[in-house]
């Protein structure tokens, strides 16, 4: 017999991949050998999302197109970056049986634009992405999988030297912030590449980059004594063998190869990456797998490396789901088939190059001209049929608008900085962190004197300019087919943004001229026929002023209690003074507010009035303060014209006091101007849901005549059911995730819930509302955690079953509730708790019973596992309803189930 206390029953100490089903299988373990032998796969993502901050805010602002998500970063990333963070393996019942990252195995960059956002958003996958690469280094003899990106994404063959040099000390920077190490490889955008790119590599000290096959011109073998000069072999038609790494020397100055001067130079397989995105490749890990195969070159080379590369977010996002695929292929079928999961990095360190490559001029991976996709009419777009004659006119505005700053950054940040320009590349250590210490340390290393106040602000105001000055040549204004969507937009926007940081410096006016030159690029849409019309409606209209921000602490301070110092978007706002008062259906606030920039410091001090005439009617002024005894007289004339109840009376001393300038609801940003209509419209909605509870009401007996007779029900009252059902179900939901905060699930509630779903399925409605979806995962949430952080088990068979209650409420109304993040905090518990409780319990009795899993990815083994019948049963009956709450979770843990009897 073999007792519990000899084995590890299913593996659980040290990896998520740790099943709790019956198909349980270990992950590899790589003990890594001194020399590469044998098959190794390597399957790399390239995970960029464009810049979409609004560059006076800092912040990703709605996005209608996203919807139900609030813009394409969330929605991306609740499709692609989360689901592989926790990639779920499953069993032919569809239930989970691992839940595996993929990022610890696969080779990824991440974009540090996107990285920053990511940190943001959800620092659980952030930190699951850090982990990852701390793992792979630990496996992978400490070749982690992370590598770099080129900052901000831009083309690098287009860009002057400075911007080049800037692009990569800024990703290596921003990767060594993060992941604690300084970057091997470095992604290229659209992995576009020219000999002086490559000579910026190697000066920066990157070892390795990516290419797509296209981009090798020819390849030889390096010398040896027995062949001093191989001849090379021209594979400028995608025929390279990818199999292998290649060196890429530089020349010095002679012309000559420079042995001492090189990038090694991997070609991922173009044929199987572009499978991935375009065909069933990723249907299946056995598809997967199969088509890898087919790549096996079978010369009896001792080993070889077959890569893919491709967009990251075609796992989950392009492609739904196929993190499951990666994810069971990275753990089952790869190592079934004998094969190594590696990074680049890790197979380079065991197989350095042996053969030396030359590449074409200038290449990307998706443009078959080079790099004119973005910066000619050269016919590569994903549109339909619309010319990019604007690109040129684009490119060349730009690169005149650049230019001029680097005029302006030379003459200005000398009196700032000893040399500005090693400023810019250290200006890094700012973005990733802009608390006042940090920003002062920065000073401190680079200032010429001990600058003011002032002087400071406009230091910042340069580094800005210089910062939008790159993230305007963000290689998505370029990619797609028209100027007006919202990558051409947003490069436009920064454009913008870094003029008027220039006009505040220097005093110089550039925009005219810039417009001047757009008008040069044609656009495809009628309504704006050019470059000039398309920055005139969307670029202009978007800009920010800081009295606009001051106008909108002003009108949500009529719905928003604000503390003294409250942050609003990237500004601190300080309340110096406030006072409200209401007469009838008008409001008035007055107040003075200091607003400080958190990006440039720069700061202003206002004086605001705001009046609520009631509905959508508001009126706001702003005005510079100047000084406390004319804000106090500007005080009691306002509001001893509230007293008079005119609105007519103190609109005429709006008007004396601030002048015709105002600012509307319209001029809210756009989050905030939401919230408030649907403030706004509270109280008609509810009269109309008392309306339409009336209607229903009184026509109850008539629907069910309808329903019983097999009628169509009215339109009208079809509606006004299920406005009256829905807000019921909403008012109960939220009142049981009030009374759950304890971390029990209200009978009560949970009775009336059910009762309006069964009336709402005989009634044949749908209870579709956001709020009611996004109530239910934070109940299941916060049900589980506080319910299994007390490690109680008394009560466990009534929360399972009120648990199970909610769940099928769920499914039977269609809510399209996720269990996902329930999944993961029951998983991590089933390992570090609920599985030692089954051990505990085994080891403690002595009956013998059998059961069958497999081991070490080899064959199903046979093992004698002893306990006894006798005791523990209350034990015993916790543990099994702890283990059947993962059933309903959806989680196989029926092995456990059959283990405990």
């Amino acid at each position: 017999m073999v007792s519990t206390s000899n084995f590890q029953v299913f593996g659980i100490a040290d990896t998520d991949l740790n099943f709790a089903g019956s198909e349980f299988t270990q992950p590899p373990e790589f003990d890594s050998p001194s020399t590469a032998t044998g098959v190794y796969v390597t399957i790399h993502g390239h995970f960029y999302q464009p810049p979409r901050e609004n560059p006076y805010l800092n912040v990703v602002e709605r996005q209608s197109t996203a919807a139900p998500y609030h813009n394409w970063n969330e929605r991306i990333h609740h499709e692609c970056y989360r689901p592989n963070a926790f990639a779920r393996i499953l069993n032919d019942r569809g239930e989970v049986v691992g839940i595996v990252n993929n990022y610890e195995y696969l080779s990824f960059n991440i974009g540090p634009t996107l990285m920053s956002w990511l940190e943001r958003y959800d620092m659980e996958v952030y930190q699951k992405i850090l982990e990852a690469d701390r793992k792979s280094c630990q496996r992978l003899n400490g070749h982690g999988n992370a590598i770099a990106q080129v900052y901000n994404h831009i083309i690098m063959p287009l860009a002057n030297e400075r911007d080049k040099y800037t692009q990569i000390r800024w990703a290596k920077a921003d990767f060594r912030s993060r992941f604690g190490r300084d970057p091997e490889g470095l992604w290229l955008a659209e992995t576009a590449i020219d000999y002086a790119t490559l000579e910026v590599l190697v000066n920066e000290g990157i070892r390795f980059t990516i290419l797509a096959p296209s981009q090798a011109e020819r390849c030889r073998p390096f010398a040896t004594s027995n062949c001093p000069e191989p001849e090379w072999q021209e594979v400028g038609g995608s025929q390279i063998d990818t199999t292998r790494p290649y060196r890429c020397y530089l020349q010095d100055k002679t012309g000559a190869k420079d042995e001492s001067r090189y990038l090694d130079i991997f070609f991922y397989d173009g044929p199987i990456s572009r499978d991935m995105g375009f065909n069933d490749v990723l249907n299946s890990s056995h598809h997967l797998s199969g088509r890898i195969r087919q790549a096996v070159r079978g010369d009896h080379r001792p080993t070889q490396l077959i890569s893919v590369a491709t967009d990251g977010e075609t796992f989950g996002h392009h492609r739904g789901g196929t993190e499951k695929c990666l994810a069971y292929a990275f753990v089952t079928e790869f190592p079934q088939n004998g094969w190594t999961v590696t990074n680049f990095a890790h197979y380079l360190s065991l197989y350095p190059p042996t053969w030396e490559v030359q590449l074409k001029p200038v290449t990307a991976w998706s443009c078959s001209h080079g790099v004119d996709r973005w910066q000619d009419d050269c016919g590569c777009a994903s549109g339909g049929g619309w010319h990019q004659q604007w690109r040129r006119p684009l490119r060349d505005t730009l690169n005149g608008l650049r230019d001029r700053l680097i005029e302006i950054y030379d003459q200005y940040g000398c009196q700032f900085f000893h040399d500005p320009w090693v400023a810019r590349d250290h200006y890094i250590q700012v973005i990733r962190d802009r608390s006042d210490a940090n920003i002062n340390a920065f000073f401190a290393q680079h200032q010429t004197h001990d600058l003011t106040h002032s002087e400071q602000v406009d230091a910042l105001r340069l580094l800005e300019m210089q910062r939008h000055c790159l993230l305007m040549f963000t290689s998505c204004g370029w990619f797609f087919e028209e100027l007006s969507r919202p990558e051409g937009v947003q490069v436009l926007c920064y454009a913008s943004r870094a003029i008027e940081l220039a006009a505040e410096v220097a005093g110089v006016e550039l925009e005219t001229e810039f417009i001047f030159n757009l008008a040069l690029a044609p656009s495809n849409v009628e309504l704006f026929k050019t470059g000039d019309e398309v920055y005139r409606q969307l670029v202009t209209t978007a800009r920010v002023s800081l009295k606009q921000v001051a106008a909108h602490y002003a009108i949500t301070s009529l719905f928003t209690t604000y503390q003294r110092e409250q942050r609003l978007y990237c500004y601190k706002a300080q309340q110096l003074d406030y006072q409200m008062q209401r007469m009838g259906s008008l409001n008035l606030a007055v107040g003075e507010v200091l607003l400080v920039s958190e990006i440039t410091r720069e700061q202003t001090h206002f004086v605001f009035a705001v009046f609520h005439l009631g509905g959508w009617d508001f009126h706001c002024c702003i005005q510079p303060f100047s000084g406390r005894r004319s804000y106090f007289e500007l005080k009691r004339l306002l509001f001893e014209a509230l007293q008079e109840a005119s609105a007519a009376h103190l609109m005429l001393r709006l008007v004396q006091s601030f002048g015709d300038d105002s600012f509307s609801l319209r001029d809210l940003f756009a989050e905030e101007r939401q919230r408030i209509m649907g403030l706004l419209c509270h109280e008609t909605l509810t009269r109309l849901d008392q309306l339409y509870t009336q209607v229903y009401r009184d026509n109850y007996g008539i629907m069910m005549a309808f329903h019983r007779d097999e009628l169509a029900v009215p339109p009208e009252l079809q509606v006004a059911t299920e406005v009256a059902l829905g807000n019921r179900f909403l008012s109960s939901v939220r009142a049981l995730e009030s009374e759950s905060s304890e971390g029990r699930l209200s009978i009560n509630h949970l009775g009336e819930l059910e009762a309006i779903a069964k009336e709402a399925q005989l009634l044949r409605c749908r209870l579709q509302h956001p709020e009611v979806k996004e109530s239910f995962e934070r109940l299941i949430i916060q049900f589980l955690w506080r319910r299994l952080q007390d490690h109680d088990l008394g009560t466990i068979a009534e929360d399972l079953q009120n648990l199970q209650r909610l769940i099928q409420l769920n499914y039977n109304l269609n809510l399209g509730v996720s269990l996902n993040q329930a999944q993961e905090f029951y998983f991590q518990y089933l390992k570090t708790h609920i599985i030692p409780l089954c051990l505990g319990y085994l080891q403690r009795n002595h009956q013998e019973i059998y059961v069958d899993f497999a081991e070490n990815n080899n064959s199903d083994t046979r093992v004698a596992v002893q306990i006894v019948s006798e005791g523990h049963t209350s034990q015993l009956h916790q543990i099994r309803r702890l283990l059947q709450l993962g059933q309903t979770l959806g989680l196989d843990v029926q092995e456990w189930l059959n283990l405990l009897g």
